[in-house]
């Protein structure tokens, strides 16, 4: 595959990535957890929308005012990066300082509805330059039509470079993970062989001193 044709799939793997909009359910002491895989010094921006299940129409109310929503934020260290109580609609951002899995979970702090509610949660998770307002750039710097495409195009080829170096990146560790397990493979082969031998001359020096004392040989 040559050097145009990567970098074409590399941009169709970006674009499918990074725009996740989904909606899911959980229930009131529920933890749903998702993983994203992200660059170092990415900007990540997620919009969501909690709705409260209404029993008495058997459907989901258009907003839940009065239900938090706590957004926790770990790294591929597993540090936490964000920790924050916010309301039943709004937004979370937070930029990436280790390249890695990322794992993001919701869960609502609220226990003023009955056991057993479920709730909707609408989630649309933005990465990189998809998380960039270019609208409120354009008009805080008095962008042009074209000065503002240059930017968006700069975005991308930055952040198609920072995809690039994180695959690279991917590469070196499954690389070292190979090698350190072919390494004790070999060692665990070898220590095996040792073993075989050994008991093999046990065996033998055994067996020898069984003939010895009976006078076969």
């Amino acid at each position: 595959m040559n050097t145009l044709a990567k970098i074409l799939a590399l941009v169709l793997v970006i674009c499918v990535k990074l725009a996740t909009p989904l909606y899911f359910h959980i229930g009131e002491t529920e933890r749903k957890c998702f993983i994203e895989e992200i660059p170092d010094e990415t900007q990540v921006i997620g919009n969501y929308k909690v709705q409260l299940y209404d029993p008495r129409t058997g459907g989901f109310m258009p907003s839940s005012p009065g239900i938090g929503m706590h957004v926790e934020v770990k790294d591929p260290e597993d540090k936490t990066i964000l920790s924050r109580v916010y309301s039943s609609e709004g937004r979370f951002t937070f930029t990436s300082h280790t390249p890695g899995e990322h794992v993001i979970c919701l869960y609502s702090n609220s226990t003023k509805w009955f056991s057993g509610t479920q709730l909707r949660v609408h989630l649309d998770i933005q990465v990189g330059e998809h998380a960039i307002d270019y609208a409120n750039i354009a008009q805080k710097e008095k962008l042009s039509e074209l000065q503002l495409r240059v930017r968006q195009l700069l975005d991308q080829v930055e952040q198609i470079t920072k995809e690039q170096n994180y695959q690279r990146y991917r590469e070196e560790r499954f690389r070292q993970t190979s090698e350190s397990t072919n390494q004790r493979v070999l060692w665990w082969s070898l220590s095996q062989t040792c073993v075989l031998l050994a008991m093999g001359a046990w065996q033998m020096k055994h067996l020898k001193s069984f003939f010895e004392a009976k006078k076969l040989v």
